[in-house]
């Protein structure tokens, strides 16, 4: 008797083998932890780096700027910020042209520690590029920013 119920294995493998999502959080799972323990030693995550670097502009931004950037929703990307403004690597202030918006400011700290980590970033990130056989780096990231920026259409569900 065949089993043509969506929940077979069949229809695991398939998932298992062919899932855009499932790939994409692998990856990003080996990613994040390869950078974490690269940064480990400057006592930075792979995330705390990226918001750091997110934040390395000549006007400091708005919150929903950054969390655009990030694609982070605005209390993830406050939580984010809590431990980096602790340590004094980030100041947020009240926006002196909208009182209800914050500005985020790197502080010269936060410089040094971006400053010091982008070495640490680039021999790694040389390194994972040379691991993608056959692969155009250039391409693997405009493919991944035209999906982040667009997204499927949600018509049909």
């Amino acid at each position: 008797m065949s089993n043509s119920r969506a929940d077979s294995f069949e229809t695991t493998l398939l998932v298992r083998d062919t899932c855009l999502c499932l790939h994409a959080q692998r990856a990003a799972r080996t990613l994040s932890r390869l950078f974490d323990e690269a940064f480990q030693p400057l006592g930075l995550t792979s995330g705390q780096f990226s918001l750091l670097n997110a934040l390395n502009r000549p006007k400091p931004p708005a919150i929903g700027a950054v969390a655009h950037l990030l694609a982070m929703d605005r209390t993830t990307l406050t939580a984010a910020l809590k431990p980096l403004e602790r340590d004094g690597f980030v100041a947020v202030t009240v926006d002196p042209d909208d009182r209800r918006s914050r500005l985020l400011h790197l502080t010269e700290k936060g410089r040094s520690l971006l400053a010091a980590a982008v070495p640490v970033w680039r021999d790694l990130h040389a390194a994972v590029e040379a691991q993608l056989p056959g692969l155009e780096p250039d391409r693997v990231r405009g493919a991944l920013n035209s999906l982040a920026r667009s997204g499927p259409s949600k018509k049909g569900r």
